[in-house]
């Protein structure tokens, strides 16, 4: 991946693990989408955006899966030849990556301590609160205390505002959920750690080697994010095997 500022996740993930995130440098969309934008449901120039996956499947080396996610808790089997509607998908294949677009929702990239397995979901708080996370773990099949997971970039703390019904999701499930909200300067508002209420709802599951965090798309130019502006365009977590 030389040439890119692509991220790559900083954890102990086994040598068959690969993973990436890609940002919205050095593609070929034009502004507000400008210039990597990788996802085809934001009303961008569809040859800008196949010109952006094809770069990316250069790059890479290996098939992406592609998602219609919608915010609900589906986890399929990734299939890289044709797009599947759910909001995470995993592998036990080589080459084949599984793919989370995301532009202030959380993407949670797994793996297995074995390198056998691999998963990537698209959380925001409403998948977060159903339980997309849960179900990816399950669709895993793979004892939890043997599962890492990373968190990528997602809006951070200082920038997630949200309703009292979105604190009362959470913590009616889990009461130490609590802690991760604050109020907010607007009345009836809440500031919100989307890290830390993945980290409760991973734990709950018995999955605590969890690492990332910390990284704030709507802060961070390198990333799209809805909040900062609405008409944007999507970036992309990606999880594979090595071939």
């Amino acid at each position: 991946m030389t040439g890119h500022d692509w991220l790559r996740p900083d954890w102990p993930a086994p040598a068959s693990v690969r993973a990436c995130v890609t940002t919205r440098n050095g593609g070929f969309s034009q502004a507000p989408f400008d210039s990597l934008n990788l996802g085809d449901h934001v009303d961008d120039d569809p040859v800008a955006v196949l010109a952006n996956r094809r770069h990316l499947l250069a790059t890479l080396g290996c098939q992406p899966a592609w998602l219609r996610q919608v915010h609900g808790i589906v986890v399929a089997e990734a299939d890289p030849t044709r797009v599947i509607e759910a909001d995470g998908n995993w592998t036990e294949q080589p080459g084949i990556a599984c793919t989370a677009m995301t532009a202030d929702c959380l993407p949670a990239l797994f793996c297995d301590r074995a390198g056998s397995r691999v998963a990537a979901a698209h959380a925001g708080w409403r998948g977060l609160a159903g339980g997309v996370l849960e179900a990816t773990v399950q669709a895993l099949n793979v004892a939890p205390q043997e599962l890492l997971v990373w968190l990528g970039p997602a809006i951070g703390p200082a920038a997630f505002e949200v309703g009292g019904e979105v604190r009362d999701a959470f913590v009616q499930q889990h009461g130490e959920a609590a802690a991760a909200f604050v109020l907010g300067a607007n009345a009836g508002k809440f500031m919100a750690d989307i890290y830390q209420l993945a980290r409760i709802r991973l734990a709950a599951v018995g999955v605590n080697a969890v690492f990332g965090g910390g990284l704030c798309t709507y802060n961070d130019a390198r990333f799209y994010s809805y909040r900062r502006s609405a008409r944007t365009g999507r970036f992309a977590s990606l999880i594979w095997l090595q071939p």
